[in-house]
């Protein structure tokens, strides 16, 4: 993943939230030719996963591939997990 590039006030902003205990900073940011790296220390595997499945999902992506989902449930209104590539192969694995 790109770092994003950001300036000194956004820095600024990133600080203020760790320092809020938000877990919204997590990632790579690129400054003035330096790359920042925010990650907690000594995550399990399962807290990454989990994190990277919520922003996938909210952000629309299929949370198996990253590719954008375009199918909203009927029911509720809210789009797939699952693009339909990955829908089509777990709801036919039987």
């Amino acid at each position: 993943m790109e770092p994003k590039k950001v300036t000194l006030k956004k820095l600024h902003e990133v600080i203020e939230a760790l320092q809020e205990g938000s877990e919204e900073p997590i990632g790579n940011y690129f400054y003035k030719g330096f790359r920042i790296q925010i990650s907690k220390y000594r995550s399990s595997g399962t807290e990454r996963y989990m994190r990277l499945y919520r922003k996938r999902r909210e952000n629309g992506y299929c949370v198996r591939c990253g590719a954008k989902v375009t199918r909203k449930n009927p029911k509720t209104g809210k789009l797939y997990r699952l693009c339909e590539f990955h829908r089509e192969i777990t709801d036919r694995k039987s």
